[in-house]
Protein backbone atom coordinates (compact mmCIF):
# COMPACT_ATOMS: atom_id res chain seq x y z
CA UNK A 1 0.00 0.00 0.00
CA UNK A 2 1.26 3.47 -0.87
CA UNK A 3 0.16 5.70 2.05
CA UNK A 4 -0.80 9.37 2.05
CA UNK A 5 1.63 11.73 3.75
CA UNK A 6 -0.69 11.87 6.79
CA UNK A 7 -0.98 8.09 6.99
CA UNK A 8 2.78 7.64 6.78
CA UNK A 9 3.35 10.35 9.37
CA UNK A 10 1.03 8.55 11.78
CA UNK A 11 2.76 5.21 11.16
CA UNK A 12 6.18 6.76 11.79
CA UNK A 13 4.94 8.43 14.98
CA UNK A 14 3.34 5.27 16.33
CA UNK A 15 5.94 2.74 15.17
CA UNK A 16 6.65 0.62 18.24
CA UNK A 17 9.70 -1.08 16.74
CA UNK A 18 11.74 2.11 16.99
CA UNK A 19 14.22 3.46 14.47
CA UNK A 20 17.97 3.03 14.47
CA UNK A 21 20.01 6.23 14.43
CA UNK A 22 20.86 7.22 10.85
CA UNK A 23 24.20 8.64 12.04
CA UNK A 24 26.13 7.95 15.28
CA UNK A 25 23.99 10.03 17.62
CA UNK A 26 22.77 9.60 21.17
CA UNK A 27 20.29 11.62 23.14
CA UNK A 28 22.21 14.40 24.80
CA UNK A 29 24.68 14.97 21.95
CA UNK A 30 24.86 18.65 21.05
CA UNK A 31 23.22 19.55 17.74
CA UNK A 32 23.43 22.93 16.00
CA UNK A 33 20.35 24.20 14.19
CA UNK A 34 21.72 25.61 10.93
CA UNK A 35 19.90 28.30 8.97
CA UNK A 36 20.55 28.62 5.23
CA UNK A 37 17.78 31.07 4.43
CA UNK A 38 18.18 34.76 3.56
CA UNK A 39 18.06 35.47 7.30
CA UNK A 40 21.61 34.14 7.62
CA UNK A 41 23.51 37.24 6.57
CA UNK A 42 26.86 35.67 7.53
CA UNK A 43 26.81 33.67 4.30
CA UNK A 44 28.25 35.84 1.55
CA UNK A 45 28.22 35.09 -2.16
CA UNK A 46 32.00 34.65 -1.91
CA UNK A 47 31.60 31.94 0.76
CA UNK A 48 28.85 30.10 -1.10
CA UNK A 49 30.73 30.26 -4.40
CA UNK A 50 33.83 28.56 -3.00
CA UNK A 51 33.38 25.04 -1.60
CA UNK A 52 36.50 25.37 0.55
CA UNK A 53 35.24 28.60 2.14
CA UNK A 54 31.78 27.10 2.61
CA UNK A 55 33.24 23.98 4.25
CA UNK A 56 35.34 26.12 6.59
CA UNK A 57 32.24 28.13 7.52
CA UNK A 58 30.33 24.95 8.48
CA UNK A 59 33.30 23.57 10.44
CA UNK A 60 33.73 26.83 12.36
CA UNK A 61 30.03 27.01 13.22
CA UNK A 62 30.08 23.47 14.61
CA UNK A 63 33.25 24.13 16.61
CA UNK A 64 31.90 27.41 17.99
CA UNK A 65 28.73 25.67 19.17
CA UNK A 66 30.56 22.59 20.44
CA UNK A 67 28.13 20.56 18.33
CA UNK A 68 28.55 17.01 17.07
CA UNK A 69 26.40 17.76 14.00
CA UNK A 70 24.60 20.61 12.33
CA UNK A 71 21.04 19.86 11.33
CA UNK A 72 18.03 21.41 9.63
CA UNK A 73 16.55 22.36 6.33
CA UNK A 74 13.23 20.57 5.90
CA UNK A 75 10.65 22.86 4.25
CA UNK A 76 13.25 25.65 4.35
CA UNK A 77 13.39 28.27 1.58
CA UNK A 78 17.14 28.53 1.06
CA UNK A 79 19.39 31.08 -0.58
CA UNK A 80 22.36 28.69 -0.77
CA UNK A 81 21.10 27.09 -3.99
CA UNK A 82 22.04 30.21 -5.90
CA UNK A 83 25.56 28.69 -5.94
CA UNK A 84 24.60 26.17 -8.65
CA UNK A 85 22.78 26.31 -11.96
CA UNK A 86 21.36 22.85 -11.11
CA UNK A 87 18.62 24.67 -9.22
CA UNK A 88 17.73 27.10 -11.99
CA UNK A 89 14.82 26.31 -14.29
CA UNK A 90 13.61 27.36 -17.71
CA UNK A 91 10.94 29.43 -16.01
CA UNK A 92 11.75 32.54 -13.98
CA UNK A 93 11.23 30.71 -10.69
CA UNK A 94 14.32 28.81 -9.45
CA UNK A 95 14.18 25.82 -7.11
CA UNK A 96 14.90 26.89 -3.53
CA UNK A 97 12.62 24.91 -1.15
CA UNK A 98 14.46 22.06 0.57
CA UNK A 99 12.56 18.76 0.88
CA UNK A 100 14.88 16.82 3.17
CA UNK A 101 16.88 17.25 6.37
CA UNK A 102 20.62 17.88 6.22
CA UNK A 103 23.03 16.51 8.82
CA UNK A 104 26.35 18.37 8.61
CA UNK A 105 29.45 16.58 9.91
CA UNK A 106 32.81 15.11 8.98
CA UNK A 107 33.51 13.23 5.75
CA UNK A 108 33.53 9.52 6.47
CA UNK A 109 30.74 9.72 9.07
CA UNK A 110 28.91 6.37 8.90
CA UNK A 111 25.28 6.14 7.80
CA UNK A 112 22.94 3.40 9.01
CA UNK A 113 19.59 2.00 7.88
CA UNK A 114 16.91 3.33 10.25
CA UNK A 115 14.69 0.29 9.62
CA UNK A 116 14.80 -2.81 7.39
CA UNK A 117 14.81 -2.08 3.67
CA UNK A 118 16.05 -3.00 0.23
CA UNK A 119 18.06 -0.99 -2.26
CA UNK A 120 15.67 0.75 -4.65
CA UNK A 121 18.45 2.35 -6.69
CA UNK A 122 21.86 4.03 -6.62
CA UNK A 123 23.26 6.89 -8.65
CA UNK A 124 26.10 9.35 -9.08
CA UNK A 125 24.62 12.80 -9.67
CA UNK A 126 27.92 14.51 -10.27
CA UNK A 127 26.95 18.02 -11.44
CA UNK A 128 28.19 20.88 -9.27
CA UNK A 129 25.62 21.38 -6.51
CA UNK A 130 23.85 18.03 -7.04
CA UNK A 131 23.69 15.00 -4.71
CA UNK A 132 26.89 13.34 -5.82
CA UNK A 133 26.84 9.68 -4.74
CA UNK A 134 23.25 8.72 -3.89
CA UNK A 135 21.51 5.71 -2.33
CA UNK A 136 17.75 5.11 -2.14
CA UNK A 137 16.16 2.42 0.03
CA UNK A 138 12.60 1.07 -0.09
CA UNK A 139 10.79 0.14 3.12
CA UNK A 140 7.63 -1.67 4.09
CA UNK A 141 6.42 -0.33 7.44
CA UNK A 142 3.43 -2.38 8.54
CA UNK A 143 2.14 -2.49 4.97
CA UNK A 144 3.02 1.11 4.08
CA UNK A 145 5.58 1.33 1.25
CA UNK A 146 7.93 4.33 1.22
CA UNK A 147 11.53 5.28 0.49
CA UNK A 148 14.49 6.99 2.13
CA UNK A 149 17.08 8.88 0.07
CA UNK A 150 20.69 9.42 1.19
CA UNK A 151 22.59 12.07 -0.76
CA UNK A 152 26.18 13.42 -0.69
CA UNK A 153 27.75 10.05 0.08
CA UNK A 154 31.20 8.68 -0.66
CA UNK A 155 31.47 6.80 -3.94
CA UNK A 156 33.39 3.98 -2.30
CA UNK A 157 30.57 3.39 0.20
CA UNK A 158 27.96 2.74 -2.49
CA UNK A 159 30.02 0.91 -5.11
CA UNK A 160 28.88 -2.51 -3.84
CA UNK A 161 25.18 -1.60 -3.56
CA UNK A 162 22.78 -3.39 -5.92
CA UNK A 163 19.05 -3.07 -6.53
CA UNK A 164 17.14 -5.48 -4.32
CA UNK A 165 19.97 -5.85 -1.79
CA UNK A 166 18.53 -6.17 1.73
CA UNK A 167 19.53 -4.38 4.92
CA UNK A 168 18.39 -4.81 8.50
CA UNK A 169 17.72 -2.00 10.94
CA UNK A 170 21.01 -0.52 12.11
CA UNK A 171 23.12 -1.94 9.29
CA UNK A 172 25.92 0.27 7.94
CA UNK A 173 24.88 1.40 4.47
CA UNK A 174 27.17 4.29 3.47
CA UNK A 175 29.34 7.20 4.62
CA UNK A 176 29.48 10.98 4.13
CA UNK A 177 31.49 11.91 1.04
CA UNK A 178 34.24 14.44 0.37
CA UNK A 179 33.28 17.50 -1.71
CA UNK A 180 34.78 16.03 -4.91
CA UNK A 181 32.28 13.13 -4.81
CA UNK A 182 29.32 14.68 -2.97
CA UNK A 183 28.30 17.34 -5.47
CA UNK A 184 30.95 19.82 -4.21
CA UNK A 185 29.26 20.57 -0.89
CA UNK A 186 30.70 20.69 2.62
CA UNK A 187 30.45 17.11 3.97
CA UNK A 188 26.92 16.27 5.08
CA UNK A 189 24.04 13.87 4.57
CA UNK A 190 20.84 14.84 2.78
CA UNK A 191 18.17 12.54 4.24
CA UNK A 192 14.76 12.57 2.59
CA UNK A 193 11.60 10.51 3.00
CA UNK A 194 9.72 9.87 -0.26
CA UNK A 195 6.45 8.01 -0.64
CA UNK A 196 6.16 7.63 -4.43
CA UNK A 197 9.40 7.64 -6.45
CA UNK A 198 7.35 8.59 -9.53
CA UNK A 199 9.64 6.66 -11.86
CA UNK A 200 12.91 8.18 -10.60
CA UNK A 201 15.96 5.96 -10.02
CA UNK A 202 19.17 6.97 -8.29
CA UNK A 203 17.79 10.48 -7.97
CA UNK A 204 14.71 12.45 -6.86
CA UNK A 205 14.27 16.21 -6.44
CA UNK A 206 15.54 17.34 -3.05
CA UNK A 207 14.68 20.96 -3.81
CA UNK A 208 11.56 22.31 -5.51
CA UNK A 209 10.03 25.59 -6.64
CA UNK A 210 8.13 27.34 -3.88
CA UNK A 211 5.04 27.31 -6.11
CA UNK A 212 5.22 23.49 -6.08
CA UNK A 213 5.64 23.28 -2.31
CA UNK A 214 2.35 21.60 -1.43
CA UNK A 215 2.66 19.02 -4.19
CA UNK A 216 6.13 17.94 -3.11
CA UNK A 217 5.50 18.06 0.64
CA UNK A 218 2.52 15.75 0.11
CA UNK A 219 5.03 13.17 -1.18
CA UNK A 220 7.96 13.99 1.11
CA UNK A 221 7.00 14.03 4.82
CA UNK A 222 9.17 15.48 7.57
CA UNK A 223 12.27 13.24 7.98
CA UNK A 224 12.34 13.98 11.70
CA UNK A 225 9.59 11.40 12.06
CA UNK A 226 12.50 8.98 11.70
CA UNK A 227 15.50 11.05 12.83
CA UNK A 228 14.10 12.53 16.07
CA UNK A 229 16.95 15.04 16.12
CA UNK A 230 15.37 18.43 15.43
CA UNK A 231 13.86 18.86 18.90
CA UNK A 232 17.37 18.71 20.38
CA UNK A 233 18.96 21.18 17.94
CA UNK A 234 19.76 24.70 19.12
CA UNK A 235 20.94 27.82 17.27
CA UNK A 236 24.18 29.49 18.28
Amino acid sequence: MMPTVHQLGEKLKNYTGGFAAVVPYQKGDSLLLMDFTAANTALSDETLGNTGFFSKYVEEQLQKAGAKYGIGGYNEHRTIYSRSSVFDTESEEPRRLHLGTDIWGAAGTPVFAPLPGTVHSVGFNEAFGDYGATLILQHDLEGAIFHTLYGHLSLHSIEDKREGQSFEKGDWIAAFGEPAENGHWPPHLHFQVIIDMQGWKGDYPGVCKFSEREMYLSNCPDPDGILHMMQAAKPI
